[in-house]
């Protein structure tokens, strides 16, 4: 179920026919526009993102934005076409500054390597951190590693891990590729980001929008006092219904997490038992 990678282009050899002139760095700045990848001076752009929401300049709308809708409507027909056979596939969120060698990291390669050697591709936003581990995970258990990039002001690109990757422009486009083509989320600790993508996901899932759809939080001692949160305030309220927090479910084991969000019940014990919810 691996995606065969292609070799990395040598930026010698670019025939350049005997120039002398010095080739560029290859640390210049880069910044990813959907499918365009610009450096140097090119790259000094607003993102495609701030420009649709940003309603300054009088009428400006009435040029800009009928256009921009061809652009949207690309980002889902490239989505939409790479993404149609990856099989079976789970979603897996996590914080970008996770750092390799930490417990976080650890726990997002062993869910990749799980899911991967369950059949089951995984996808990622492409980042660094949780992204990264989830997809080097994937690729050491031998499966699909798909990331879905976004242009941001401080991007660092798709992680090496990728093997299938998708740069997008808008923000909306993605989300919905990280919900179209997975049968569930892992989610591991991490910010704004992450919560947005939980949140959202859960919302889906309370107005059946998407149906038989796992969401599993990895890492009791983070996502704890956040669930506590919930039932304590929201739940109290009357903000949202006690049910509503059966639509996670917080574990500490990457087995169990990835065991949960295949089968959408607990791993069994040593003994044949379930375990406690």
């Amino acid at each position: 179920m691996s995606i065969s990678q292609h070799p990395v282009p040598n930026p010698d050899a670019n025939g350049r026919g005997g120039s002398n002139a010095a080739l560029p760095s290859a640390a210049a700045p880069a910044k990813h526009k959907g499918p365009l990848e610009l450096r140097r001076k090119q790259a000094d752009t607003g993102m495609s993102d701030q420009h649709l929401l940003d309603t300054s300049g009088a009428g400006q709308f009435i040029h800009t934005d009928p256009w921009r809708v061809l652009r949207i409507q690309s980002e889902f027909v490239e989505g939409f076409g790479a993404l149609a056979d990856i099989g079976p596939a789970v979603s897996v969120f996590g914080s970008a500054r996770t750092k390799p060698g930490t417990e976080f990291y650890e726990m997002a390669v062993d869910v990749g390597r799980k899911l991967a050697e369950a059949g089951v591709a995984v996808i990622t936003g492409g980042g660094p951190g949780s992204m990264e581990a989830a997809n080097k995970g994937a690729v050491e258990g031998n499966g699909v590693s798909v990331g879905l990039g976004i242009e941001l002001p401080f991007e660092q690109g798709l992680n090496p891990w990728v093997d299938l990757g998708i740069n997008f422009r808008y923000f909306f486009a993605r989300k919905t590729m990280f919900v179209k083509y997975a049968q569930g989320f892992v989610v591991l600790p991490g910010g704004l980001g992450t919560l947005d993508e939980l949140f959202e996901a859960m919302v889906l899932v309370q107005t059946r929008k998407v149906t038989s759809f796992p969401i599993v939080l990895l890492g009791v001692r983070f996502w704890g006092p956040m669930i506590e949160w919930i039932r304590d305030t929201l739940v109290a309220e009357g903000m949202v219904s006690e049910k509503d927090l059966d639509l996670i479910q917080l574990v500490d084991d990457p087995a169990d997490a990835v065991h949960r969000v295949l089968h959408g019940e607990p791993l069994p014990t040593p003994t044949g038992e379930q375990r406690p919810e």
